[in-house]
């Protein structure tokens, strides 16, 4: 911990003391990608400089820091070919100069590209400069369209979850159709919206229609209510319609008593990725799936090499952030390169891979709308991750 702390003090120094800007051959034509980061500059130095933390470091500050590492990476390995790129990073969390002014200042105009881990009012703001400008703004993070609507310029890189929704449907459609679904839940309002989106995704399925039976359980998952449901000799398909991280422990628990007696297969939502406890004994020999649209292969030759680099020179390991960081950078960074600083109807190409197949399709208003429009572009590219007593044991 102390190791890693270190390596973030220095990256802060390192933030800190530069321009945040990265360029080469200044007598090339250039191209501008602007990068905006919440790295808390401002609060984490005082006003002579100094940091404010001694040996402490917030945890605030790691999404920022390991995003920048990430990029930092992208950057050392784009001037090794010679790119001619201006990358500018942009502290969100800047007391001395607001997102707001950062836009209106003239030098600004020059950006041909936008990347940002944003809140929903600097989405709404960066979304809306983007599409004045005709420039594609690419939002990191934040996984829904944060109320922008009617803009071709915005791009969720971090699939909306009416999408993982329509994966999981799918995956199901594929591979089990035919066997015992039951839908499980509890009551909320986000487990109404999500019951609305497989509601939806049934209506509109090209396919034959899931035959899924529902279970609200409340008072948690009484195995009396699912026993009777069950068949020893056939497989039953569970899908836990809940975001709630707890509430998937809960019912996965409570299935791992079945496991051995009755097969089976549970079906969870995206925030079951970051679900530690699903590598306990508790859940052994059940099998867990759930979605993710960034999947970091450990036995990619890429991710190895940049697994070394940290090991050797930071005693440490990377955050699935640095990988988000670097793959966003160089992915996107080397489209604008190629299509010489416009990217008009290019952001979707699929060249210039690093650890995922993007696959950034627009997205029209809904049916029931008179009028077809174009409400913003979103990456459709969804990895089924299946685990078993805590290993990966297979992508889709």
């Amino acid at each position: 911990m102390k190791k890693r702390s270190g390596l973030f003090l220095f990256i802060l120094f390192f933030v800190a003391g530069m321009n945040r800007g990265f360029s080469q051959k200044a007598d090339s034509p250039r191209f501008h990608i602007a990068v905006f980061l919440p790295l808390y500059l401002d609060s984490a130095f005082d006003a002579s400089g100094n940091y404010r933390f001694d040996q402490n470091f917030p945890k605030y500050l790691n999404p920022g820091l390991e995003f920048y590492e990430g990029l930092q990476l992208a950057v050392d390995s784009l001037k090794k070919r010679g790119s001619l790129l201006d990358i500018t990073v942009y502290d969100t969390r800047s007391t001395s100069r607001t997102i707001q002014q950062i836009l209106e200042d003239s030098s600004f105009l020059k950006t041909q590209l936008i990347l940002g881990q944003v809140t929903v009012p600097e989405l709404r703001m960066l979304a809306n400069t983007a599409k004045n400008m005709l420039i594609p703004f690419v939002n990191i993070n934040f996984p829904n369209d944060g109320g922008v609507t009617n803009n071709p310029e915005f791009v969720i890189l971090n699939s909306t979850l009416h999408t993982h929704c329509e994966a999981v449907y799918k995956f199901i459609q594929r591979n089990w159709a035919t066997s015992n679904i039951i839908y499980l839940r509890k009551s909320g309002s986000q487990e109404d919206r999500l019951r609305n989106d497989f509601a939806a995704i049934e209506k509109n399925t090209a396919s034959v229609p899931l035959r899924m039976k529902y279970l609200n359980v409340d008072n948690g998952l009484d195995l009396g209510q699912v026993v009777p449901l069950m068949d020893s000799n056939s497989k039953t398909v569970f899908l836990v319609g809940s975001l709630d991280e707890n509430f998937g422990k809960a019912i996965c628990a409570k299935l791992g008593i079945l496991v051995k007696s009755y097969p089976m297969k549970v079906l969870g939502m995206p925030t079951w990725e970051s679900v530690s406890d699903f590598n306990t004994p508790a859940f052994t020999d059940l099998e867990i799936y759930y979605t993710t649209p960034f999947y970091i292969n450990p036995a990619d030759s890429l991710v190895m090499t940049i697994q070394q680099n940290y090991k050797t020179k930071f005693y440490s390991r990377p955050s699935d952030m640095v990988y988000r960081g670097f793959e966003t950078t160089l992915h996107f960074a080397q489209l604008l390169e190629d299509h010489k600083g416009s990217l008009d109807g290019s952001i979707g190409e699929k060249k210039f891979k690093v650890f995922n197949d993007f696959d950034i399709q627009p997205v029209f208003a809904t049916p029931s709308d008179q009028t077809l429009t174009l409400q913003y572009l979103e990456n459709k590219k969804l990895y089924i991750i299946k685990k078993v007593s805590g290993n990966v044991v297979a992508v889709y």
